[in-house]
């Protein structure tokens, strides 16, 4: 390894050379160019990472979001119930629910639990920050856990 590191070195050494006797432009541009490789390989081999990359290595957490698996354990997996569809009931439910949000409150809530939208695209679509919209939501799934969570509210339009 530190062989080569010298070798890139002397390389480098000998293309300044060349370049400072060079009186063509496109050969001065060439060397150049290739004096600038050599100072990019050279700062690899010393530091170990890529150079100029901001989160390359360093980030940890690409590699603990790895999932491993093998076909053996996908096949014992149960196979998920089909999509069950809604009846009237159900749909009632959602309308129920829904009508207790505020206008930007069922407006963010809708295009990103339903139209899965990322927090970003909902703000910049409705013109508002991102901080907003995250605001909205967070107001909107607390409405809804204390309305779901009232049994009378439950009881009007009982499950199936």
């Amino acid at each position: 390894m530190q062989d080569l590191l010298e070798g890139y070195q002397q390389t480098k050494k000998m293309l300044r050379a060349l370049r400072t006797l060079n009186t063509d432009a496109s050969d001065r541009g060439l060397l150049s160019s290739m004096i600038g490789d050599c100072d990019y390989a050279i700062e690899w081999l010393q530091t170990g990472r890529r150079p100029g990359n901001r989160r390359g290595i360093e980030r940890y957490a690409a590699y603990q979001r790895e999932v491993l698996c093998s076909f053996e354990v996908l096949d014992r997996q149960p196979v998920p119930p089909p999509p069950r569809r809604l009846v009237v009931n159900d749909y009632n439910r959602i309308i129920q629910v829904l009508n207790i949000l505020s206008g930007r409150e069922r407006a963010c809530y809708e295009m990103h639990y339903a139209g899965l939208w990322s927090e970003y695209e909902i703000a910049d679509r409705l013109g508002i920050s991102r901080d907003s919209v995250h605001e909205y939501l967070d107001r909107a799934q607390k409405k809804i856990k204390k309305f779901i969570s009232k049994p009378v509210q439950m009881e009007l339009f009982p499950l199936e």
